[in-house]
């Protein structure tokens, strides 16, 4: 019994184990804390990036439905003829000045020879009948009377207007015969080439059409409520269909109007109101007409790519 009561003794003696202290728990809850640190940085790059792109695809104005545009050339011959030359092929590059067609000048050589011949017969013609009248103006009324001199004065001038209008014919005959050459008025590309040489060229009748390639435009066709961020001057982006490529350019213009079907006229002149109203109210399209500025490498343009567009800053109303 003395035995256990000494072993209970030297139990109840033996200190209590030390707790740990304090400082132990900083490396724990540093742990602790980089989880919920690397989530504020999460949501923080998250609400950047939700805002970039409420940026990019509501505070500046853009659209998806846009045109590649350029002016086309219509090339018609203003005389008639058989084609006897053609040097050009369908989408080939010509410079301003270059040749084009050729229509068979045969005739129109003979027209201007017979021209000049009708001219130099009636400036003869007008000349002598200038010489008589003076002839005859310097004779007293005793060697001739007054009515002559009337009438060879009044045939003088009928002479002199018969030779300008000899001079007049000899001039178009000269032109027409200019004409039976075709040159390219611009830069461009020749497009749905479908003459040959040998066909029969008509006068006012589309022989060839050229692309000018110095006209090249976007029309961005922009939702009404976004016009007015819209201003002369702003730059823009354009992104073409099939391109990675951006094309970077400006705002040249805003157009003015569009067509409206309720302003059409009826059968007895008022105007047509279409009697439908839907609750639904779709915003007009303007087109705005965008400048481009550059073109990079590798990116060819044609006429009717489809194009995204979005204005990247405002310069403010001009």
């Amino acid at each position: 019994m003395a035995d256990v009561d000494a072993r209970v003794g030297t139990q109840a003696r033996v200190p209590p184990r030390a707790q740990p202290s304090s400082p132990d728990l900083a490396p724990v809850k540093r742990l602790h804390a980089v989880p919920v640190l690397i989530t504020l940085i999460v949501l923080g790059l998250a609400g950047i990036a939700a805002w970039a792109t409420w940026q990019a695809y509501m505070a500046a104005p853009w659209t998806r439905d846009g045109t590649v545009r350029a002016y086309v050339v219509t090339i018609a011959p203003e005389v008639s003829g058989r084609i006897v030359q053609l040097p050009v092929a369908d989408n080939q590059f010509v410079h301003k000045g270059d040749l084009l067609l050729s229509i068979d000048p045969t005739d129109y050589a003979i027209a201007v020879d017979l021209a000049q011949a009708s001219a130099d017969q009636a400036n003869a013609n007008a000349e002598n009948a200038q010489r008589e009248a003076e002839r005859r103006a310097k004779l007293s009324l005793l060697e001739t009377s007054e009515e002559e001199k009337q009438s060879y004065q009044t045939t003088a001038t009928a002479a002199a207007a018969t030779s300008r209008q000899a001079v007049a014919n000899l001039a178009q005959a000269r032109v027409n015969l200019q004409r039976a050459t075709i040159r390219s008025p611009v830069n461009g590309y020749v497009t749905n080439l479908l003459v040959q040489v040998g066909d029969y060229a008509t006068a006012r009748q589309s022989a060839i059409s050229i692309v000018d390639a110095d006209s090249f435009w976007v029309d961005g066709y922009f939702e009404e409520t976004a016009l007015d961020r819209i201003n002369r001057g702003d730059r823009a982006t354009i992104k073409l269909m099939g391109h990675r490529a951006l094309l970077h350019g400006h705002v040249a213009g805003v157009t003015r109007g569009i067509t409206v079907a309720n302003a059409a006229r009826g059968a007895s002149g008022l105007a047509e109101v279409n009697p439908i109203f839907t609750w639904v109210r779709l915003a007009q399209r303007v087109p705005v007409r965008i400048e481009i500025d550059q073109v990079p490498d590798g990116v060819r343009l044609v006429a009717g790519q489809t194009a995204t567009v979005q204005i990247e800053e405002s310069a403010g109303s001009r």
